[in-house]
């Protein structure tokens, strides 16, 4: 019975670990984001170059680690290394959850979505089951030869990192993002007639001007109770708000691609039926100016033989986006947004998307930019 439950935490660990961290290698650009936003809350922003190479690091270890549970080699270090990992988990997790900080942990990507304390909680149990291999982690028995256990492990380790790579050199292998090929850019930022909203619990605080007894009181009780009708209670300060429940959310709902004027363009330029190429450069002082020029030149030839609407999309300010468009001569339109939906329509900077009636016909990193004659027989002459 022991040597059984040994096994269950030994593959439940093991297969968990390695889905953790095959799903944020498969986005390795997106986890690097979220570990900025862990560095800005803990005052380490002056990691944040190292954010990407971490991403990758980290979600490898986690699946070598995994990877060598399951076969047991090097089972002591293994699960040393698993218990460190899963406590500073849990402390991240913690922390967010409890200082309501950063409020996605990433744990599993965009695939996945937990809250904090959701994460907290997965963490727990993990380590639970981490503390029964760790009581047991002499009597872990390697499934093969010392000799090629380690083989097995550095070929582990060249995939995994192998991947994390690729994918942010040519895109994530599974999209899992509210903008990936097929998506309805315009449908996926509507409510749906009907949806509820967000529902929310108000609790203020009562002075009595008589009395001077103070008391708090949420919204439902103070119109229930009718002490509204008491002109000796008054409300002091300024009233919490907290979420009581989740209503309806779109899954985007922070796209509002302006012009330098701050002109709503979204229904415009997300439901013409042409085709239109959207190159997304979300920071013009962090992208390969490369890439910029070819694309510029893959944007001039659709313009010029197929009048196809080309669109530069930055969150730069005007200024600095129009002395950027006149040094490279840029023959695309100017357009305005915010970073984050930019970081997310797609990991590449810059990045570019093919649209029609607003929906994501493809996309692709600067890395492997489509050639002009492939869009043309691929989908304008058709």
């Amino acid at each position: 019975m022991k040597n059984g439950s040994i096994w269950f935490c030994r593959i439940a660990v093991g297969l968990l670990f390695i889905f953790s961290g095959l799903i944020k290698a498969n986005d390795p650009l997106g986890f690097s984001y979220k570990l900025e936003e862990y560095f800005e809350v803990f005052h380490l922003t002056a990691l944040n170059n190292l954010a990407l190479s971490m991403a990758i690091v980290l979600c490898a270890l986690e699946m070598i680690l995994g990877f060598a549970l399951l076969i047991g080699a090097r089972a002591i270090k293994v699960v040393w290394g698993l218990l460190l990992l899963i406590i500073f988990f849990g402390f991240l997790t913690f922390y967010s959850a409890f200082f309501k900080v950063v409020q996605t942990c990433g744990c599993f990507g965009d695939a996945i979505p937990l809250t904090p304390w959701e994460s907290f909680g997965k963490d727990m149990v993990l380590l639970l089951l981490v503390l029964v291999l760790f009581r047991n982690r002499k009597t872990i028995k390697p499934l093969l030869s010392a000799k090629a256990g380690d083989r097995a492990i550095v070929a582990a380790t060249v995939l995994a990192l192998g991947f994390g790579l690729y994918t942010y050199n040519f895109l994530p292998v599974v999209d899992f993002l509210p903008y990936k090929v097929g998506a309805n850019i315009l449908e996926e930022m509507k409510t749906p007639p009907g949806a509820k909203p967000d529902e929310f619990e108000i609790t203020y605080t009562l002075v009595n001007k008589k009395t001077k007894d103070s008391k708090k009181i949420t919204d439902k009780e103070y119109i229930k109770s009718g002490i509204w009708k008491d002109t000796n209670w008054q409300v002091q300060g300024t009233p919490e708000s907290r979420l009581v429940k989740k209503g309806f959310e779109p899954k985007i709902r922070d796209l509002n691609i302006q012009d330098a004027q701050g002109n709503d363009y979204n229904q415009e330029l997300l439901s013409t039926p042409f085709y239109s190429l959207v190159i997304v450069a979300y920071d013009l002082s962090k992208t390969d100016q490369d890439a910029v020029a070819k694309a510029n030149a893959l944007a001039a030839n659709l313009i010029q033989n197929y009048n196809t609407r080309v669109i530069f999309l930055t969150a730069n300010a005007p200024e600095q986006a129009q002395q950027f468009a006149k040094e490279h001569k840029l023959v695309s339109e100017l357009f305005y947004a915010d970073g984050v939906p930019l970081k997310t329509m797609v990991r590449s900077n810059p990045g570019i998307m093919l649209l029609k009636n607003g929906t994501v016909v493809n996309k692709w990193h600067y890395h492997n930019m489509p050639k002009y004659e492939d869009l043309v027989k691929n989908y304008l002459s058709k």
